[in-house]
C-alpha cells in the first residue's frame, strides 16, 4: 500500500525547492527545484505542481498535510492557497512564532528567517549535538545549534555564486562561466581562470568562517553539515563539512509539520 505524505515548499530567494516527505518528516520521498524569481500565478503554480507531482509520486499516497518555510513573503499568500487545493489536510507556515522544540536563543528571535529554524529543528532530531549548519544557497549561512537545539547565532556571508555575479556585472570582458570544480587549480584560459578562483574563494571562505567559529565557540566535537543548493557541488571540496546533507531544510520542514499538527 502507498504511503501517505505530506507536500512541504522550502520558498529561497532564488529557488523554491517542493518536496513529498513521509508524515514523520524523517524521509525525502521526492523533491523538486524551480525558480522563484520567475512571476507566476496560482493556476500557473497549480499546474507546475500537479505535473511535478504526477511524473515523481507514483509509489506515494495521499497527501495529508501541506508545510511552507520561506523568506519571500510576496509568495506565501500564494503558495498558502495553491498547497490548500492539493493536500487533503491542513497548510501549515512555519515561523518564528511557532511552537517547536527549538529556542531561538538571539536577541531578536522574530527576525530569524525560516530556513535558519528549520535547519535547527533539524539537526536537533537528527544529531543530538552541537552542529554548525553550513547553508550553501543564495547567501552562505552558519547556524550554531547547541545539542539541546538551541539556536545561538551564527554567520550570514555572501554566496558561494557571489564571485560570478560580480565578475559579470563589473567586467567588461570577463565571461560568465558556471560555478563547478576546476578540473585544476591553475587555469590555463580565462573562463578557468575565473573558475577556479570563484570556486576555492568559496572554499576557503567556508573554512575560514569555520575555524573561527570553533575559535569563538566553546564546543566540544562540534559536528559540521552542509546543506543548501550548492552542498552537493562544494561540500565535498571543503575539508571541515562533515557530512553533506541537501535536503537537511526539508526534513526540518517534515518534522515541523509533524509537530505542529497533533
Amino acid at each position: 500500500m502507498n504511503m501517505a505524505c505530506q507536500l512541504v515548499a522550502d520558498v529561497g530567494n532564488t529557488d523554491t525547492v517542493f518536496g513529498l516527505l513521509s508524515l514523520s518528516g524523517r524521509d525525502v520521498l521526492a523533491n523538486w527545484r524551480i525558480s522563484t524569481g520567475v512571476p507566476r500565478t496560482e493556476d500557473e503554480y497549480r499546474v507546475l505542481l500537479r505535473s511535478l507531482l504526477d511524473a515523481g509520486s507514483q509509489e506515494t499516497g495521499p497527501i495529508r498535510r501541506g508545510v511552507i518555510g520561506s523568506v519571500v513573503p510576496a509568495e506565501d499568500r500564494t503558495l498558502r492557497r495553491v498547497l490548500s487545493s492539493i493536500v487533503e489536510g491542513p497548510v501549515i507556515q512555519v515561523t518564528a512564532r511557532s511552537d517547536l522544540p527549538i529556542t531561538i536563543g538571539v536577541e531578536e528571535p522574530l527576525t530569524v528567517g525560516a530556513d535558519r529554524i528549520l535547519n535547527t529543528l533539524a539537526a536537533r532530531m537528527r544529531y543530538g549535538r552541537d552542529t554548525i549548519v553550513v547553508d550553501l544557497g543564495t547567501a552562505t549561512t552558519f547556524d550554531c545549534i547547541t545539542k539541546e537545539g538551541v539556536f545561538i547565532g551564527g554567520v550570514i556571508a555572501p554566496g558561494v555564486s557571489a564571485g560570478l555575479d560580480w565578475l559579470a556585472r563589473s567586467t567588461a570582458k570577463l565571461p560568465r562561466v558556471d560555478f563547478a570544480p576546476p578540473a585544476e587549480v591553475i587555469g590555463r584560459r580565462t573562463e578557468a581562470c575565473i573558475r577556479s578562483g570563484v570556486f576555492y574563494s568559496a572554499v576557503g571562505a567556508v573554512e575560514t568562517i569555520v575555524e573561527r567559529i570553533r575559535e569563538s565557540w566553546e564546543s566540544e566535537g562540534t559536528l559540521v553539515v552542509g546543506t543548501g543548493g550548492f552542498a552537493p557541488v562544494i561540500g565535498p571540496h571543503i575539508a571541515s563539512v562533515d557530512r553533506v546533507e541537501p535536503h537537511l531544510t526539508l526534513e526540518g520542514l517534515g518534522i515541523a509539520g509533524a509537530h505542529l499538527d497533533r
